[in-house]
């Protein structure tokens, strides 16, 4: 008996670090749901809990948001949308970076934060966020526009406007495998467009980006980065500049967009140009372009670094060898998936502006497209898609060594 106890305390003792290892995500607080009350002189914005949190609200501006920050929680409530009001217009929820999820609430005009509040639970309610929001005119709101306090959580205040690194990458070495960044749209509390029935834009491009990643490392002739790999918000310019750390020969952002009519399926290749090719593709670019403002960035610094990157020489050659592997693509790619019928496009994707990495955005089909979207979501066809790339990154690499030669 004395050995048998002896087996079973042995057998907990070894089994406490595992215990220990999920502990913190099994705790994490649950954000249940949301619940939006409209009344004359206000609007109650509640968050129901599974436990008492920190908080932290500020607002911004051009558009007018009210971004909420929270410790990691765990998100339970459905995407639903909420009825245009006379303040909040909708929301959006999500990570942010690892450790802060971030709920950002859009509304029609200027309003102050009248008062946020915990409640503990009381009845049949558990522990509520309540967040009071009233009429402010557009002078006062300004005026009290202000960084997040010093005890937001980690991630907001300073870390607010994180800059790309401006370090040069580490030198190639002779005969090195290409580095090839994958970019997946979207993440986080940036869910990007919305399908058919429901799919979110940022967990099909995650997918394939990890499909891809897949492939090119099972090739054996390219080294890989991803932007992101897992449902977590990542800045445009940070996007470049994971690419530009990671040294990469070549990056591709993938997305996947929706719009109102739904009988239009297909894919297209997108290059960088300020003169876009066609006015779907200048919608395309400025709905993209937004994502810094989706997930509740303030953008203030922005136009110091885009035009810093816009005036670099370096970036019409760069452009130039982005047309050439976006006609790869697009050879490739119309073996195993519907394209448009103007399927090389032109405009000013933001994610695209590195003047030192040829760039192509592909948009992998409409989510708004009962067909492509049932497409996207079955692994055959990201093999497909993802084999696509690969035969176009080998004949492009082939192309680009021929030149080189003496």
């Amino acid at each position: 008996m004395y050995l048998v106890c002896r087996l079973v305390l042995l057998t907990v003792m070894l089994a406490l670090p595992a215990l220990a290892a999920v502990a913190p995500a099994a705790a994490r607080p649950a954000v249940d749901s949301v619940r939006v009350g409209e009344y004359a002189t206000k609007t109650r914005f509640v968050v129901d809990l599974s436990e008492s949190v920190s908080f932290t609200i500020f607002t911004l501006a051009d558009p007018y948001r009210v971004v909420v920050d929270l410790p990691e929680v765990v998100w339970q409530l459905k995407p639903e949308d909420i009825p245009a009001g006379r303040r909040v217009t909708g929301y959006r929820f999500g990570l942010f970076q690892a450790g802060q999820s971030r709920i950002v609430i859009d509304t029609a005009k200027p309003v102050r934060v009248a008062k946020a509040f915990l409640l503990q639970p009381s009845g049949k309610r558990g522990h509520r966020l309540v967040i009071d929001l009233a009429d402010e005119t557009r002078e006062a709101f300004m005026r009290g526009l202000q960084a997040p306090s010093a005890t937001a959580p980690r991630g907001a205040g300073a870390e607010e406007r994180p800059r790309a690194t401006e370090a040069a990458p580490p030198p190639r070495k002779p005969n090195e495998r290409p580095m090839i960044a994958i970019d997946p749209g979207h993440g986080g509390v940036d869910p990007g467009a919305r399908g058919y029935s429901g799919t979110w834009e940022k967990d099909l491009t995650l997918l394939q980006a990890r499909e891809l990643r897949r492939q090119l490392l099972k090739h054996g002739g390219y080294r890989v980065a991803l932007t992101r790999n897992s449902d977590v918000f990542v800045r445009l310019r940070e996007r470049i500049a994971i690419a530009q750390r990671a040294g990469a020969d070549i990056f591709i952002s993938l997305h996947a967009d929706s719009i109102v009519n739904k009988s239009v399926r297909g894919g297209a290749v997108y290059t960088l140009s300020e003169q876009a090719s066609d006015k779907e593709a200048a919608a395309l670019a400025a709905k993209e372009n937004k994502a810094d403002i989706i997930a509740g960035i303030d953008l203030n610094d922005q136009s110091r670094t885009v035009a810093k990157i816009l005036i670099d020489l370096r970036q019409r050659l760069t452009k130039n060898d982005s047309v050439t592997f976006a006609k790869a693509l697009v050879d490739e790619l119309s073996d195993s998936m519907r394209l448009l019928r103007n399927n090389h496009r032109f405009a000013g994707f933001a994610v695209l502006k590195a003047p030192d990495i040829p760039s192509v955005l592909i948009e992998m089909g409409y989510l708004s497209n009962r067909t492509d979207e049932r497409l996207l979501k079955r692994s055959r066809h990201r093999e497909q898609v993802a084999g696509a790339i690969v035969k176009a990154l080998d004949g492009y690499f082939a192309r680009q060594q021929a030149l080189h030669q003496p």
